[in-house]
């Protein structure tokens, strides 16, 4: 892991295309601006880290929770 010192509108350039500069400085944390190109995907870890923990846990629903959902469906016409 590289780590630098940067201060208030101060750049970190990444590859080409990505610029990362330095908005704020708290006393709680940082504020920062990313310019990247639109198909690049910039996402907080913790966000996707929830996301994973959700996506495991829909996957291994057991039998009552489908059918407890089911059950909350309305029925189809015609069936």
């Amino acid at each position: 892991m590289l780590v630098l010192s940067r201060r208030v509108g101060e750049r970190l350039v990444i590859g080409d295309d990505i610029v990362i500069t330095v908005i704020d400085v708290r006393s709680d944390g940082v504020r920062i601006g990313i310019d990247a190109p639109r198909h690049v995907r910039i996402n907080r870890a913790e966000v996707l880290e929830a996301v994973k923990q959700a996506n495991v846990e829909a996957a291994s629903a057991d039998d009552a929770a489908v059918d407890a959902l089911r059950a909350l469906r309305p029925p189809t016409p015609g069936a």
